[in-house]
């Protein structure tokens, strides 16, 4: 069977922290999750919480707080343009900076030990990888912290080419929104999200729809969506990345 393989890293808005019963469910046949660190040693269909049992205190990737995410609903909406079923691996925790994933550190040791695994056990189990690569959501942090975007775009830069030098193809970046309360905080990681996926030549952004849900009345808190914004979210980013796996091309999105 071919599948693609994908990454889902990041930190709490690709965890999730919205309400799984709201989420839409993946039937079998669409989506499977690889966990490379509870069980690797089958593939578990896909649901949320995400990764919620994919925890690792020796690197740092773990965490309590997973609820409901965008995965599911990226991968229902990737599958129904491209047809092919989708694995996922997880590898996200809230609250961290792009500090914890530079190339040498645990996060990104982790990252690319559970995507060798997974790549490893599916050949080794019959199937054909079509397409490989990773989804990421991060920032919110580093924009608390007021990074400059000049340091950010470096350090996301090496993070993006240490994936890639991994056998990663593509970087689809999903956009981190608007802080709730301070609508100019990540303004500028949001910024220069947006500009290093134009010049990158791995990295693609495949969704923008986090900004608007402060005011669309979709955040839970400063930080967080509702799982409908995760749902609304999820589905735009599938759509793309499937737009840009299917022609080449990087899609055209609305930049707020």
């Amino acid at each position: 069977m071919k599948v693609d393989l994908i990454m889902f890293m990041g930190q709490s808005n690709m965890a999730g922290r919205g309400a799984v019963e709201e989420a839409p469910a993946v039937p079998e046949e669409v989506g499977y999750e690889f966990r490379a660190i509870s069980d690797p040693t089958r593939l578990y269909p896909l649901a949320e919480p995400f990764g919620v049992q994919e925890n690792n205190p020796e690197s740092g990737v773990s965490e309590s707080k997973k609820t409901g995410s965008m995965v599911s609903s990226f991968v229902l909406a990737y599958h129904q343009a491209v047809g092919r079923p989708v694995v996922g691996v997880s590898c996200s925790v809230g609250g961290t900076s792009i500090n914890q994933w530079l190339p040498g550190g645990g996060f990104l040791q982790d990252a690319i030990a559970r995507y060798q695994a997974a790549r490893k056990w599916l050949v080794e189990n019959g199937y054909i990888i079509n397409r490989q690569f990773m989804v990421w959501c991060q920032g919110e942090t580093d924009g608390d912290k007021r990074m400059s975007g000049g340091e950010y775009t470096a350090k996301v830069t090496s993070m993006i080419d240490a994936m890639i030098s991994s056998g990663l193809e593509t970087c689809y970046l999903v956009r981190i929104g608007n802080h709730r309360d301070d609508p100019e905080l990540y303004q500028e990681i949001m910024a220069v999200q947006t500009t290093l996926c134009q010049t990158h030549p791995h990295a693609v952004l495949v969704s923008t729809r986090f900004a608007s849900m402060a005011a669309e009345g979709l955040m839970k808190d400063p930080f967080h969506y509702v799982q409908e914004g995760y749902n609304r979210t999820g589905t735009d980013a599938g759509k793309n990345t499937a737009f840009h796996i299917l022609t080449g091309k990087k899609p055209a999105l609305e930049i707020t």
